[in-house]
């Protein structure tokens, strides 16, 4: 509301001034010269009253900008009678003002599209029939109604056969994916198939897209640093005009020049071509599925010299996949799976949860284990149908069988074993892998050809995982076994290289994820307090978005600086011209109107940045 406000008083005062300055033209071609002045006065007087307030409001925060420019040279214009001089300079810069917000809104469109997708209620199953609820009113385990052209309400698992979804709103990717049952399907998807059913696993508040809502709001407010640069050079232009204004009078006597001065510099596209390409670059930015928490953020991403990355659920998957069963003792694959996953359902570890999933996805039936005992970080024991079953690590299990351990299967790169003992007996290995995610080693190569000096890994697991882990990957080094303030202070150290990246999921990445100079969170299935701490979400667990996300960041700076220099270039050129008497006051006031234009228009081209295609996977 408080925008919608601030919106409808830039398009009043433009409004004024135009009609102030049409009329004086038209009053004055037919003789009544007195009567022009007058409506021209009368124009401009709202603007510049609108203009003193805003500039005693900024002053009282402590900001000094150009605003004063364009207050001086409106107030110089009716002071040395330049009446129709001060219409022009009032009308281009309510103007600009108008055109600056104009453009701010076509940039934050992708932005506002979450919004405006954002479901309202959801059909759901319920004794036999379908019933319309709203979204507060769903729980995880409720079956949904999902049809044709319906926007994927909650988190949820696909409870149908096939399904296919349209996640161009989260990722930018303009194919529908095709999801098989008990697949993962996330809230602010389209269904862009037939109906199909889905089984609700968070509540709505909690799931996906709703985060991605409350954190939008935030991406929109910040202040970059590039714009409290603007603003601190803006007090070195100011001090320039002065001078040159103060000058072209003294040496010449003509106070007009000083005015002609002062409406060439009224307003300066320092202060209109930063925002604007930022607020660009974050709308870029949303619609490769990369989230940016505001434009702080995203400046200081254009300037990353260092990445650090988590390990588990950031440069692999996060989920432990079952590669190869290694049997002993006459026992089948298929049993000493359904035992050890039998016992596991009693076990939170992230690996126990890997191996139940494997023996449900096989299709085997899974009995409940009884006097259970877990050893965290170790293993579990207990009975299965009758039989003593002991799962966990060699060395535990090891303890609990009474035969030599003998040979045990080669571990690949990122391996483990998980060993099963029945009834006293080695049954074999499960051989577990948290592969690498697809495409990690080609987002690294390109990202370091992009700019990014040093590539590291820091993770809390055991050295050897992490050299396993990556191999070949040509990392610049690699930190194991590291707790959670120690990622903090490798963060710290690393900053003696320049500005630092950290990406992670977890809650133990999230001190370091804010005290990184940018935090990056795993958003689909990273937990809450990293995706709260970070500065930028992935809104799907895939890295390579990080390749775009980052050329979006730079080329969005790039657009910005470009389109200050040059705007502030001509502005001075404009300056001389008028000190030397070459443009009147209102020569000079079109001139000026016609540079601010031309760097917001350029300032928009953040909008088109196109990222490397081979960056995005």
């Amino acid at each position: 509301m408080q925008d919608s406000g601030r919106n409808l008083l830039k398009t009043v005062l433009l409004a004024i001034g135009l009609i102030g300055l049409g009329a004086g033209l038209v009053l004055g071609v037919l003789g009544y010269e007195t009567t022009a002045d007058l409506v021209w006065t009368v124009g401009v007087l709202p603007v510049l009253a609108a203009l003193v307030i805003d500039i005693i409001r900024s002053l009282l925060e402590g900001e000094v900008g150009l605003d004063i420019v364009a207050a001086l040279s409106m107030s110089a214009a009716l002071t040395f009678g330049e009446t129709l001089a001060a219409a022009v300079v009032a009308v281009m810069y309510s103007g600009g003002n108008f055109l600056e917000s104009f453009a701010e809104g076509r940039a934050r469109r992708e932005m506002h599209d979450l919004l405006a997708r954002v479901p309202r209620s959801a059909t759901r199953h319920r004794d036999g029939g379908l019933e319309e609820v709203a979204l507060d009113d769903i729980a995880p385990g409720d079956r949904l109604l999902i049809r044709q052209g319906d926007v994927v309400p909650v988190d949820g698992i696909i409870a149908s056969e096939t399904a296919f979804v349209d996640t161009s709103a989260l990722t930018g990717e303009s194919l529908p994916v095709r999801l098989s049952r008990d697949a993962e399907a996330l809230s602010g998807s389209t269904n862009a198939g037939e109906a199909f059913d889905l089984t609700a696993t968070h509540l709505a508040a909690a799931s996906t897209y709703a985060g991605i809502i409350r954190l939008v709001s935030e991406a929109q407010k910040s202040k970059a640093p590039m714009a409290r640069m603007a603003d601190r050079w803006s007090l070195g232009f100011l001090a320039v005009t002065v001078v040159l204004a103060s000058a072209a009078w003294w040496f010449t006597g003509d106070p007009i020049r000083a005015v002609a001065v002062l409406v060439v510099a009224t307003p300066c596209p320092l202060i209109l071509a930063v925002p604007v390409a930022l607020v660009a670059g974050l709308s870029r930015a949303a619609h490769f599925g990369v989230l940016v928490k505001g434009a702080r953020p995203l400046e200081a991403m254009a300037r990353v010299q260092t990445l650090i990355l988590d390990k588990t659920g950031t440069l692999t998957d996060g989920r432990p996949q079952i590669i190869a069963i290694d049997t002993r003792n006459g026992w089948s694959e298929s049993d000493v799976l359904r035992y050890a996953a039998a016992l596991d359902q009693a076990s939170k570890h992230p690996v126990a949860q890997a191996v139940v999933a494997a023996a449900q996805e096989r299709g085997l039936a899974l009995h409940i284990p009884t006097e259970v005992s877990e050893q965290p970080g170790e293993g579990v024991s207990g009975l299965v149908e009758g039989k003593r079953i002991v799962v966990g690590g060699q060395d535990f299990v090891a303890n609990h069988h009474d035969e030599a351990d003998g040979d045990h299967p080669a571990l690949l790169s990122g391996s483990a074993l998980v060993a099963v003992a029945i009834e006293g007996k080695l049954a074999g290995y499960i051989v577990m892998a948290d592969p690498l995610r697809a495409g990690v080693a080609p987002m690294l190569e390109r990202l370091r050809r992009g700019g990014i000096g040093r590539l590291l890994l820091a993770t809390g697991d055991r050295s050897e995982v992490a050299a396993r882990v990556t191999e070949g990957l040509g990392l610049d080094g690699v930190r194991s076994e590291l707790s959670p303030d120690q990622k903090v202070l490798l963060v710290l150290t690393e900053r003696k290289n320049g500005p630092v990246m950290m990406v992670g999921d977890g809650v133990n990445d999230a001190p370091a994820l804010a005290a990184a100079d940018v935090g990056v969170a795993m958003g689909a299935r990273g937990a809450a307090a990293s995706a709260e701490a970070a500065d930028v979400v992935l809104l799907v667990d895939e890295i390579d978005r990080l390749g775009p996300g980052i050329e979006i960041a730079r080329g969005a700076r790039r657009i910005a600086l470009e389109s200050v220099v040059a705007g502030i270039g001509l502005s001075v050129l404009g300056m001389l011209a008028a000190a030397f008497g070459y443009l009147t006051p209102v020569e000079g006031a079109i001139l000026q109107e016609g540079i601010d234009v031309a760097v917001i228009l350029n300032a928009l081209r953040a909008l088109r940045i196109q990222p490397d295609r081979a960056s995005r996977g």
